[in-house]
């Protein structure tokens, strides 16, 4: 029996029943998800299989129509991304989230003091901040842009904004890290470069991640879910999961062939 469903078992991240609706149209139907501390899961599924949507939940972006979300068994639905984030979850997302105009240690000292409670006006207070200082300065070494500290966001190449938004994410310690396509966009030497850093920056803690490359899935998840029409139709090992009949004839057979005809 598996650490995350045994009896008493604290799962890092767990979803029960979970269901959304917009309207008439349920997006999320009855999503079951119990991921255990430390683990990488990779979430896959074929266009408007409500990926994003799962995300949004379990960031509080979103409300759950019904069901139950839990952090560490504490049950989080209904909280604020706020509220979610203080509790040990941050999520990076497609679209870039930069403050562009501001320098790469400025980014993330911004992240460190965001997740410290500093939410209005905290620029007047970075110069007293230590604290602050030092962990942006662990941050740029772990995601090697230590020597682009005092760049400007805009003027990095778009791998290294990726890198930076990693860097956002984790730079408050949270203990649950969301990640949406970190590899989107990317050519396939960045590609090998970026899952060796997603591998090193989340040692220790607990991983999700929306991807579509299956290189990056198969190469960085220790388990799979695979995600349908809103429903969680195998969760599994990747070996398990390549060889499910049933994730052949929804999604991975078609999605492996296309990829290995354009060459990824």
């Amino acid at each position: 029996m598996s650490a995350a469903s045994s009896p008493g078992a604290t799962c890092a991240v767990e979803l029960r029943d979970l269901r959304k609706s917009f309207g008439k149209t349920e997006i999320i139907r009855g999503a079951n998800l119990a991921v255990r501390p430390g683990e990488r899961v990779a979430i896959i599924g074929p266009n408007g299989a409500g990926k994003s949507t799962l995300f949004n939940l379990i960031s509080g972006r979103f409300g759950a129509t019904s069901g139950e979300i839990r952090l560490h068994g504490e049950r989080i639905d209904g909280l604020t991304p706020f509220q979610i984030n203080r509790r040990g979850l941050s999520r990076s997302f497609q679209v870039s989230n930069l403050f562009t105009r501001l320098s790469v240690f400025e980014n993330i000292r911004c992240a460190v003091l965001w997740s410290m409670g500093y939410r209005y006006a905290f620029w007047k207070f970075l110069a007293g901040l230590r604290d602050a200082n030092d962990r942006a300065e662990e941050v740029l070494e772990m995601i090697k842009l230590d020597r682009r500290r005092d760049h400007l966001a805009m003027n990095l190449t778009y791998a290294e904004q990726r890198a930076l938004e990693i860097g956002i994410t984790i730079a408050g310690g949270s203990s649950v890290v969301l990640l949406d396509e970190p590899t989107a966009g990317m050519s396939k030497s960045e590609t090998r470069r970026f899952i060796q850093l997603i591998r090193e920056v989340t040692e220790g803690k607990t991983l999700l991640t929306v991807e579509h490359d299956m290189g990056v899935v198969f190469g960085l998840a220790d388990r799979i879910a695979v995600l349908v029409y809103g429903e969680v139709i195998a969760f599994d090992t990747p070996d398990a999961v390549r060889a499910n009949p049933r994730v052949q004839e929804a999604y991975l057979g078609s999605v492996l062939a296309e990829q290995q005809a354009g060459g990824h």
